[in-house]
């Protein structure tokens, strides 16, 4: 069950024209993109410290109360990768919270070899019976468990008095909004993640107009991606302002 995380390796397919030996073209072939998760890839910053601090230093997770931490924050601050960096430090499995089961967690705990355990989406689990179960488990085994949410522990709506009761005892800590240059280093790896070469002044342009959330930079990288295997054209600031038009559109259409 621990999360597997690959690179995109861009190719090129030629596409024959009929003549024997002679291509026409070529097509790009569009690879689906995994993020990279390692601790090298994790751009530190003063808005993520404190959780750094919590969650990578070798000692810390000894102190967590109750063996139990939460990551808490907006979308795209980098909780999932945090939390990926300390389970592939502790050799702990890694959870989707969307697909948390009881089977799923007995079968887990059937095979054991582990210390530690991670949550993640911790606050979108379907059944609050499943998550605290989970808890009671890892608390019974004295196992340190690591959940990443978008809130606080203490405000998410369950209506488990016991669940309610774990929860509010959960040592929790934010990762604030990034900052300008959190952004740029962020928005620069993206890129490179993908394999995408964007000249600087089409960079800058973009940076300057875009949304100041991390998961605004991310979604203008995808989207980026997918033009320019679309159009099979580098990124130029032309298509740049189309997708930045598209993106803003869409931000605000959102409920």
């Amino acid at each position: 069950m621990k999360r597997i995380t690959e690179t995109k390796e861009a190719a090129q397919q030629p596409v024959a024209d009929g003549k024997e030996g002679g291509v026409s073209g070529q097509i790009a072939l569009p690879f689906a993109h995994r993020p990279r998760f390692g601790r090298s890839d994790f751009v530190a910053a003063p808005s993520n410290a404190a959780a750094r601090g919590w969650v990578l230093d070798a000692e810390a997770m000894w102190c967590w109360p109750e063996g139990r931490m939460a990551l808490w924050g907006e979308s795209g601050t980098g909780k999932t990768h945090l939390l990926s960096v300390w389970a592939a430090r502790h050799g702990a499995p890694v959870i989707e919270g969307r697909r948390l089961n009881e089977q799923d967690v007995a079968d887990l705990f059937h095979e054991g070899g582990f210390r530690a355990l991670a949550l993640d989406n911790a606050d979108q689990v379907r059944e609050e019976a499943d998550l605290l179960h989970l808890i009671n488990l890892v608390r019974e085994r004295r196992m340190a468990l690591l959940m990443a949410g978008r809130a606080s522990p203490a405000r998410w709506r369950v209506s488990l008095p016991d669940l309610a009761s774990r929860l509010r005892a959960t040592a929790s800590v934010p990762i604030g909004q990034a900052e300008e240059e959190l952004l740029r280093r962020l928005f620069l790896r993206l890129l490179a993640e993908r394999q995408m070469v964007v000249a600087q002044p089409v960079t800058e342009w973009l940076l300057r107009r875009l949304p100041r959330n991390a998961g605004a930079i991310r979604d203008m990288a995808a989207r980026l991606d997918q033009a320019a295997l679309a159009s099979g054209e580098k990124v130029t600031r032309a298509l740049a302002a189309g997708v930045l038009e598209s993106l803003l559109e869409d931000d605000a259409a959102a409920p």
